[in-house]
């Protein structure tokens, strides 16, 4: 079954007219893809795998981009060309439109950009079934429900009839698949179906992929820059850098003996879920062909620089005529904790479930219900408007998308300069001198201080907003989901720059993450958050080594490892669906009790919906 290749890419060449000439975005690439088979093709942004998926469908035209050179084979069914392959480099696009869809499918990164907002999920499924197998609109309906149910998605006859901005992102990206799948494809490509979701959904997807892949004999063509999923699902992997291919093989071999030195640095730079066992401090990442600083293991201190006792915080839901606040959501439930100087305590938790708030409400960026926040000796939260602004001398925060945080019409120096400017901290040659040294310290080149951030890549703006954050020296930063937009090589120089500044400054870290292996390697202690709660909190090794609450235990064992020979079973996956935290007005939340289980590692035993 696996001697024939399905899919055949010869000698890829494509390119991209720019005002300033055509810039060549795949350089002669060449691989195959057999019948019943997973191939993963790997890199970072810019590497070119996108694009090849793209020409691959002849969507690249649609794009800006030609095919400039090379052939791809395709092998259709005996019943549409008596198995003859055909060059889809040369097809026109009608031949396209029938081949699309019908036996080659895909699944987008994003699916609330792949589904079309004002249909309903039903309409959109029944759509390619009509089309290309000639289905009435009986038959078609009954086909999308059972597509549906074979994606695993709650109450399937209700979401026929929703549409996608009613579903959550998980049951999005199934609806995807489910379309994706609907023809039964002889070639599913699937580009970066898992990146925008959460732990426990992307074990879902991938155990679902893969079951699927396993019933129907589907090939599947696997784009990614996750190399944990790389070794969950791959038979054979493709390596892709600068637009070129630097390394093909089968994924034991590929993670077990790289040969290419841009596979052997992608692989250090991935941090493992375990690597941390037995370690009792965080540790920089040990990279290749970077010196790092300060590589010995970082203690912090024994003194409490913030205590977070009972904190709070809800969003009113309006509704009705006169828009009262008819239910609150429930974002951030009672939750306490405390920080210690030079340390790092990370909250983990899934979309929604108050992570992100909890850090904000700290800050004050969002107000608080109740509660009480002491930062080095100052409650926060009883703080008028003027005090509360020179207490944020004391803590900054690094927002997830930097381009986001960042202005775009003003240059690097003035960005970092408005903090030092704002407080009077500096000014003339003194201030220049600051920002130079702030630049130095987050290893960028001082020629930058002239650009903008459109001109930077994702990990040099996150860079800025690093040296922003610490203009003003302050003593807490509250780093929300600071590396998870990143490529792996840069997220694990950004999280050594983290931890060389934190052995150096004393600095502390409220870091908000849902990378257990990235929380893994920079905390000293964890809380794992649950519908607006911490259910378990405790030293890092004490929760990552004995988790004792059963949304902890689930959390673990989704988590995908970068070794392929430790895949995750499906049968391994139990996963409850999560409560909604929109509660009536007047509804009274028990406060959250705790049980010691060992030394400093505190379980939930109120009832937290899981």
């Amino acid at each position: 079954m696996l001697d024939q290749p399905l899919a055949k890419i010869e000698n890829l060449r494509v390119a991209f007219q720019t005002k300033d000439g055509p810039v060549v975005g795949v350089k002669d690439v060449s691989f195959e893809v057999r019948a019943g088979e997973t191939v993963c093709i790997v890199g970072e942004s810019g590497s070119g795998k996108s694009v090849s998926s793209l020409a691959l469908m002849r969507l690249i035209e649609y794009g800006g981009g030609e095919i400039a050179g090379g052939k791809i084979l395709f092998e259709r069914g005996a019943e549409q060309a008596q198995g003859q392959a055909v060059d889809l480099a040369q097809a026109d696009q009608s031949l396209m439109r029938t081949i699309r869809g019908n036996e080659i499918g895909m699944i987008f990164q994003e699916p609330m950009t792949a589904l079309n907002p004002v249909f309903t999920v039903g309409r959109q499924l029944t759509e390619g079934l009509r089309l290309h197998k000639g289905l009435s609109k009986p038959e078609a309906e009954a086909r999308a429900l059972d597509l549906l149910k074979q994606v695993r998605i709650p109450e399937p006859e209700r979401r026929l009839k929703q549409f996608p901005h009613e579903l959550s992102g998980g049951m999005r990206q199934r609806v995807v698949i489910a379309m994706a799948l609907a023809c039964e494809p002889r070639l599913l490509i699937a580009d970066e179906p898992t990146t925008a979701l959460d732990v426990t959904i992307q074990a879902e997807i991938l155990a679902l992929m893969d079951r699927l892949k396993r019933e129907t004999g589907t090939a599947v063509m696997f784009i990614t820059h996750d190399m944990a999923v790389v070794a969950q699902m791959a038979d054979r992997v493709v390596v892709m850098f600068r637009g070129e291919k630097v390394e093909e093989g089968p994924v034991e071999e590929i993670f077990e003996a790289p040969k290419h030195n841009y596979t052997k640095a992608l692989l250090a730079a991935v941090p493992k879920l375990g690597e941390m066992r037995g370690k009792a401090y965080p540790e920089p990442m040990k990279l290749l062909g970077r010196k790092a600083q300060n590589l010995d293991p970082i203690a912090g201190s024994e003194e409490v620089l913030l205590r977070v006792e009972n904190l709070t915080t809800r969003f009113p839901v309006k509704g009705g005529f006169l828009r009262r606040t008819v239910a609150n959501v429930h974002a951030v439930e009672d939750i306490s904790f405390t920080l210690n100087k030079g340390r790092t305590l990370s909250l983990v938790g899934e979309s929604g479930c108050g992570k992100s708030t909890a850090g904000r409400s700290l800050l004050r960026l969002v107000e608080p219900q109740a509660g009480k926040v002491t930062l080095d000796g100052v409650d926060i939260m009883a703080l008028p408007p003027r005090g509360l602004r020179r207490a944020r001398l004391d803590m900054q925060m690094i927002f997830q998308d930097p381009f986001a945080s960042l202005n775009p019409q003003m240059n690097l120096m003035r960005q970092v300069a408005e903090p030092l400017e704002n407080y009077g901290v500096a000014k003339g040659q003194a201030l220049q001198d600051r920002i130079a040294a702030l630049f130095d310290r987050v290893e960028l080149p001082r020629s930058f201080l002239r650009r903008f951030p459109h001109e930077l890549s994702g990990g040099q703006r996150q860079r800025v907003a690093i040296a922003r954050a610490l203009a003003l020296n302050p003593k807490l930063i509250v780093a929300d989901e600071a590396v998870s937009a990143l490529d792996v090589s840069v997220q694990a120089q950004v999280l050594n720059l983290m931890m060389e500044l934190q052995a150096e400054l004393g600095l502390s870290y409220l870091f908000i993450s849902h990378d257990m292996a990235v929380v893994e390697r920079v905390s000293h202690d964890v809380g794992v958050m649950y519908l607006g709660r911490i259910v378990e909190l405790g030293p890092r090794a004490a929760v990552f080594e004995n988790p004792q609450h059963p949304y902890t235990q689930a959390l673990m064992k989704a988590v995908p490892i970068a070794d392929p020979r430790r895949r995750k079973d499906e049968r391994e996956l139990n996963f409850k669906p999560i409560p909604s935290p929109i509660h009536p007005v007047g509804h009274v939340a028990a406060p959250s009790a705790y049980k010691e289980v060992s030394k400093g590692h505190y379980i939930l035993t109120t009832d937290s919906g899981y």
